[in-house]
């Protein structure tokens, strides 16, 4: 999750391609400025840490949080009233 400045027009184009290299790095949109990915192990997500720590903003403030599998199945999504279904992990391997 992030806040990034976009008060001026460089600001909002640097936020803008850093959210691009986030779904460019296979997250995806969870709210405006939270953005998921499922990670198969601590070595994947200390690789995303390092391609998201060079490409920040300047200015802005970023969270990177971790879920266990477990957990991220215990999450409780509404959208307006409506309870959504349970997430469920996604597939470790996918093939095209």
């Amino acid at each position: 999750m992030f806040d990034l400045p976009v008060l001026t027009k460089p600001e909002r184009k640097a936020a803008t391609q850093f959210r691009l290299m986030l779904l460019d790095y296979g997250f995806e949109m969870s709210q405006f400025s939270v953005y998921m990915r499922y990670c198969y192990s601590s070595a994947q997500v200390e690789t995303l840490c390092k391609r998201v720590e060079e490409a920040l903003p300047d200015g802005g403030r970023v969270n990177i949080l971790q879920f266990t599998d477990k957990q991220y199945e215990r999450i409780i999504s509404f959208h307006g009233a409506v309870r959504q279904p349970k997430n469920r992990n996604p597939s470790q391997f996918n093939l095209f």
